[in-house]
């Protein structure tokens, strides 16, 4: 391992020499490109990531130089990848330089994809609000490619992550989005009382009973079949028992749903605190009384 940093090191001055050297027809930055590039995978091999990192972004401004583009933007994703493994801020850095490349030259797929690769690394570090601005991105640029499959799965992040702020209508508004287009697609439409599940936990969320109710039969009318699925008795019994105020109940209603298909942490989330809403107000009425 000592070994390859040693000659990472000695490519990399090579490059440097290279580049405040002089050439013929601007050739020092393609030769220097070269020697970058060999740099790097030595200092990938010896699993310096720092070092590497920091080797492909000299890269990267070779192939500005150059007017390669295309190269420099991979270059800060390889930048990136070396990065992940030290620093997410600096990996994040670079991908977002990757990006407005990829935009600049017309190659929207990959500056979606790379925003999506950003929203992760954003998501890992519980930083829901900078994860929501790139999945919101990633599924515009996706969604412009006509690749709705993966703009969908960034919605639904942005949905998921928007509850966990409590932004609830924006959450609610994506699921039924993602619903009405889903019904339709013979691939898709299982997914449907799923997307529907979800909005109506966040319904729950806001408290408002009426609006529980109403949204209920809208999704019957969105979706024929979902009134006779385990979904909707699921979110038409939590809401009964939101009616009648009784937090036993309630609990009682996810105790069994749970029993039958366990639910993820981000559901048990929002019922916790559906549940000590309606704990709340049930206590408040008895101090009243």
């Amino acid at each position: 391992m000592a070994d390859q940093t040693a000659r990472g090191e000695e490519f990399e001055s090579k490059a440097e020499k290279k580049i405040n050297g002089w050439s013929f027809f601007g050739s020092k930055h393609e030769d220097a490109a070269d020697l970058y590039d060999k740099s790097a995978n030595c200092f990938k091999i010896a699993k310096n990531w720092d070092k590497a990192g920091s080797v492909y972004i000299k890269l990267a401004n070779c192939h500005l130089k150059l007017d390669s583009k295309h190269e420099a933007a991979s270059s800060y994703v390889d930048a990136a990848n070396c990065y992940k493994k030290v620093s997410s801020q600096e990996a994040i850095s670079c991908l977002n330089q990757a990006v407005n490349l990829f935009m600049e030259i017309g190659r929207l797929n990959m500056a979606a994809r790379y925003c999506k690769e950003i929203g992760e690394l954003y998501e890992a570090e519980q930083n829901f609000e900078n994860a929501i601005d790139y999945f919101e991105r990633s599924a515009d640029l996706f969604q412009s490619e006509e690749v709705t499959t993966t703009a969908n799965q960034c919605r639904q992040k942005v949905a998921q992550y928007a509850a966990q702020l409590e932004q609830y209508p924006k959450a609610i508004e994506i699921f039924e989005v993602i619903a009405r287009h889903s019904i339709n697609n013979n691939l898709l439409k299982y997914s449907v009382k799923g997307l529907l599940l979800n909005a109506g936990l966040c319904q729950l969320c806001r408290g408002d009973v009426v609006a529980i109710h109403n949204s209920l039969e809208r999704y019957q009318e969105l979706d024929p079949t979902f009134s006779g699925t385990r979904e909707y008795k699921f979110l038409a019994d939590l809401a009964a028992s939101m009616d009648e105020e009784d937090v036993g109940k309630f609990t009682d209603v996810i105790k069994e749903f749970d029993n039958m298909t366990r639910l993820d942490p981000w559901k048990t989330t929002l019922l916790l605190r559906a549940k000590n809403a309606l704990k709340a107000k049930e206590d408040e009425e008895d101090d009243l009384t």
